[in-house]
Formats: C-alpha cells, structure tokens, sequence
C-alpha cells in the first residue's frame, strides 16, 4: 500500500481528529507545501485534494519536511496508516 502508479507514499497517517477533520501525518520523504495536489490512499480511503493549512504545535507553516509531523486539513476522513501521496509533483521514487 505505500506505492501507487511507481511513486513512494510521502506521508503516513498517524491519528485523525473528526471534529476539526485534521490529519496528523508523518512526512516520510521529501517536502509538502500548501498548495500541492495530494491524495490519501488506505484500505477504504481514496481521495485527492489540494492542501490548505498546515500545522506544527497549532502554528501554520508553509511547509513540511521530512521527518516532521504535521497537522493537515483534510477534506474528508482519513484513518490511522492511511498513506498521502503527492500528486503530480516533482518528487516521484521509482520502486
């Protein structure tokens, strides 16, 4: 489940909180920025929206690198090791 049309997940999904629908993803590899068109693939999720805030420690960054947890806005719900993949981006690993 972390490959999708020959491209690494770039992010994982660590927790869900319903009520603000925020995601709690760990970056894996590369970078996310607002703006950049993702989509969120697990077992029963599979949808693709663009990013509109995220968060560290409740703060807006423009960004998220590897390694950081982050809080992103999600369009719809998302489940623990759920897997984001950057859509149509620069960054694509080859498997």
């Amino acid at each position: 489940m972390t490959e999708l049309s020959g491209s690494e997940a770039i992010g994982v999904v660590r927790e869900y909180f319903r009520k603000p629908g925020v995601a709690a993803v760990e970056v894996l590899r590369g970078r996310v920025k607002i703006g950049d068109s993702v989509r969120f693939r697990g077992y029963t999720t599979d949808f693709t929206q663009e990013i509109k805030s995220i968060q560290i420690n409740h703060r807006d960054i423009p960004e998220a690198v590897e390694g950081d947890f982050v809080g992103i806005l999600v369009m719809d719900r998302v489940r623990e090791n759920d897997h984001m993949f950057l859509e149509g981006g620069d960054m694509e690993v080859s498997l």
